[in-house]
């Protein structure tokens, strides 16, 4: 069977992050959401997605597919429903379609023609931004299990102080030394070929993927994702942060979600409670407007290639979107449009030239090529970004 992730209908309240990736491609947990249900299913899977960035994410249609809504995370039940759907039958959660079986012969679907599947056990979908830092905790337990089940860790060093030592799992090629793991709250997955330098503290749930950094003397609270390939330093509590990105120095992070190939300069610092603990509200692309999110606890949303200079002060509840530069003193405003360059005394439009230099430099680093297909990316994120910047 063919199967293919779709965005669904919370796409645009998954923006900025879906600016440059489908849903499927949002870590949370460990894995991203197209990893699990690689996982789950056995195969591999395309996606549909924005036309431009069908390139870089091409949908594979064969005879027979099966379309999956990339916004619910798979478990056990709803991979044995999915993988058990015939022709004309659909899988509903409530009026949301949750996966259906298609041919490449059907330009549209009418569900009403379909026999409805109706899911009514537990689920987890990911609606909004702040669901990925919010349900973050559950998802890193969710994923310890499937990736670690009838799996042997790697041995533990002797100079490691660990609690609930049955709770952590070490892949190939971790170096770790006198640190504390502490997982009596929740489990701690530390990737291959990671580091855990000297006197970093870390509390699960917590995950450490392939590739990346904990800097000497880190404090990192329960509910955090890092990697892949990523260095992080500080103080850091519930958050996400996704592949290459650093906050290589102190500086406090919490409940919040930071792109790919972002760097938080040093002593950069995000609010996540409001002096009058308040309900925190955050931009939404979906009506342009601020709106609720009902919780009291919500820090900051990055999108890929974002930068922020040392010392950076951040309201709670700020939206920064693709590709920003934001240096000076005081509070930057709360929604950062994506290519904007400045800060609280003003910005001005991060041009294109400019943007691919410094995206090639940064990528370079890392021996990764920014190609044709990451511009064009980029290029047509600045043309859908204009509209929000009225500098």
């Amino acid at each position: 069977m063919n199967y293919i992730l779709f965005d669904g209908t919370v796409r645009n309240a998954l923006l900025p992050f879906t600016y440059t990736r489908p849903v499927a491609d949002i870590r949370v947990g460990i894995l991203t959401i197209r990893e699990k249900w690689e996982k789950y299913l056995g195969y591999t899977t395309s996606t549909i997605t924005e036309e431009y960035l069908e390139e870089k994410y091409p949908m594979v249609e064969l005879d027979m597919n099966v379309m999956i809504n990339a916004s619910f995370l798979p478990n056990e039940v709803l991979v044995e429903m999915v993988k058990n759907l015939q022709e004309n039958e659909a899988i509903f959660y409530g009026d949301e379609v949750v996966a259906f079986f298609t041919t490449n012969t059907q330009e549209e679907v009418d569900f009403d023609t379909y026999k409805a599947i109706v899911y009514d056990d537990e689920i987890v979908q990911i609606k909004n931004t702040w669901d990925i830092f919010l349900l973050n905790h559950k998802i890193i337990k969710y994923d310890f299990e499937l990736l670690t089940f009838d799996r042997t860790s790697q041995p533990i060093p002797n100079t490691v102080n660990c609690i609930a030592k049955e709770n952590i799992f070490l892949e190939e090629g971790v170096d770790i030394t006198f640190a504390t793991l502490n997982a009596s709250e929740g489990p701690i997955y530390i990737g291959k070929d990671t580091t855990i330098m000297e006197g970093a503290l870390i509390r699960g749930p917590f995950a450490l993927c392939e590739g990346s950094t904990v800097k000497m003397g880190s404090k990192i609270y329960t509910g955090t994702t890092v990697g892949p390939y990523c260095k992080v330093g500080g103080e850091i509590t519930n958050a996400v942060i996704f592949g290459y990105s650093n906050k290589g120095h102190e500086g406090y992070l919490g409940n919040s979600v930071i792109g790919e190939w972002c760097n938080i300069g040093a002593d950069t610092n995000t609010s996540n409670l409001k002096n009058n603990y308040a309900k925190v509200k955050l931009w939404s692309y979906e009506t342009e407007h601020f709106e609720n999110t009902n919780l009291q606890f919500c820090g900051l949303m990055m999108g890929d290639h974002s930068k922020c200079a040392i010392n950076t002060m951040f309201n709670t509840g700020t939206t920064v979107g693709v590709s920003a530069n934001i240096f000076g003193s005081n509070f930057p405003r709360n929604f950062i449009p994506s290519f904007a360059w400045g800060g609280s005394a003003g910005f001005a439009t991060f041009k294109m030239d400019k943007v691919n230099e410094v995206v090639e430099a940064v990528m370079q680093r890392r021996n990764i090529e920014y190609d044709e297909k990451e511009k064009r990316i980029l290029e047509h994120v600045f043309e859908l970004t204009k509209k929000y910047r009225n500098f």
